[in-house]
């Protein structure tokens, strides 16, 4: 019982921080998922709440994690944990059993998970944590009195600077399908394999076939079909459009333009912080200067982006795409402002570091 009890603590222990720490890398993420389940359950009045409760919770996770691993307040720590899986199961089990929620969020974009996955994943930590409350007398501290003390206070402020860092400046890692790297033109129109599942009518046997056989037709009845990427190295985009205000779409059309070139996401234009416009309408006007392309990119409607412009003296074109998804995606700021070239994205920067041409110049568009 000693040795599985060690086990289910270094597992239980490391889960929890790996998926606080995974959250807490995109806790502006995680709050959009936490709206989400606010929906599925209308408690809408908890919406304005989920980015500080997204926070709280990859702290939480982080924390207790910890203390289980050092065998700290031992016995806080074992009902914090047995609570939370126990509603989290609750929560999995009921997005998954009535369909309400397609991803749980558990592990970011770095990991993703279907409800049913995530039920499954709560009720192995929920065996894991009974085995802990049933071996507990061998839950021993490593670390007494004072050191004990520091290290937990290291450890809640280190897991308390953390999202606030990555909410203010992006994440550090980035799992996202627009990630540093990604050429956003192959991504949102990828060369697909189709791959057909048919059935043997003399045997029965169901088979996943690349092509067509002969005389399939008398041979076999078609069950289903799938289709992956012929590249596996592109994560597929999905809802990606840039509409002009007549709703012609220009989306290959702007990615397609070899050069560099910035996109400014603005996802909610009556959310964006307007403190850093001044500094956009300089940026984008020493663009035009330099025959360098500059365009923002809104779901709100045409008239909206309108009133817009005309409210902050905007001069640079605006795209609209009426999903505001795929624009939460693409950059954890609202405004954010992203490089390409060609169609490959080159960098980003949170409106808290919005740069200077003259840096930007330097670094990227050097003969």
């Amino acid at each position: 019982m000693r040795t599985l009890t060690i086990i289910s603590r270094i597992f239980v222990g490391l889960l929890f921080i790996f998926s606080g720490f995974i959250k807490a890398n995109d806790t502006v993420g995680f709050s959009y998922k936490l709206v989400e389940y606010f929906e599925v359950f209308n408690m809408h009045f908890l919406v304005s709440l989920a980015l500080p409760l997204a926070m709280f919770i990859c702290i939480f996770e982080i924390v207790v994690g910890f203390t289980l691993l050092m065998g700290s307040r031992i016995k806080l720590t074992l009902w914090l944990l047995l609570l939370m899986i126990l509603f989290f199961t609750f929560l999995t089990f009921y997005s998954a059993y009535f369909n309400k929620v397609t991803s749980c969020g558990c592990f970011g974009d770095a990991i993703p998970l279907t409800p049913w996955q995530s039920f499954i994943k709560d009720l192995v930590l929920l065996v894991f944590i009974i085995i802990l409350f049933i071996g507990k007398k061998y839950l021993t501290p490593i670390f007494k009195g004072k050191v004990e003390s520091v290290l937990i206070i290291v450890v809640i402020i280190a897991s308390t600077s953390f999202p606030l860092y990555t909410y203010n400046y992006l994440p550090i890692i980035d799992f996202r399908p627009y990630k540093i790297g990604t050429d956003l033109y192959a991504a949102i129109n990828p060369q697909m394999k189709y791959y057909y599942i048919l059935k043997n009518k003399k045997t029965g046997e169901q088979k996943e076939f690349e092509s067509w056989p002969e005389n399939w037709d008398t041979d076999y009845d078609y069950i289903d079909n799938r289709t992956e990427p012929l590249d596996k190295n592109v994560k597929p985009i999905i809802g990606y459009t840039m509409n002009n205000e007549y709703g012609e779409n220009y989306t290959n059309e702007f990615l397609q333009k070899e050069g560099f070139k910035f996109l400014l996401v603005e996802y909610d234009l009556e959310k964006a912080n307007v403190d850093v416009q001044g500094k956009i309408n300089d940026f984008a006007s020493v663009c035009e200067i330099n025959h360098i392309e500059f365009a923002g990119l809104t779901s709100a409607d045409s008239l909206k982006t309108a009133e817009f412009k005309k409210e902050h003296n905007i001069s640079y074109p605006f795209y609209l795409n009426p999903d505001d998804v795929p624009l939460k995606t693409m950059i954890r700021s609202n405004p954010g402002l992203i490089l390409l070239n060609g169609s490959k994205v080159i960098e980003m920067w949170h409106y808290h570091t919005f740069p200077s041409f003259t840096d930007v110049k330097e670094k990227y568009f050097k003969e």
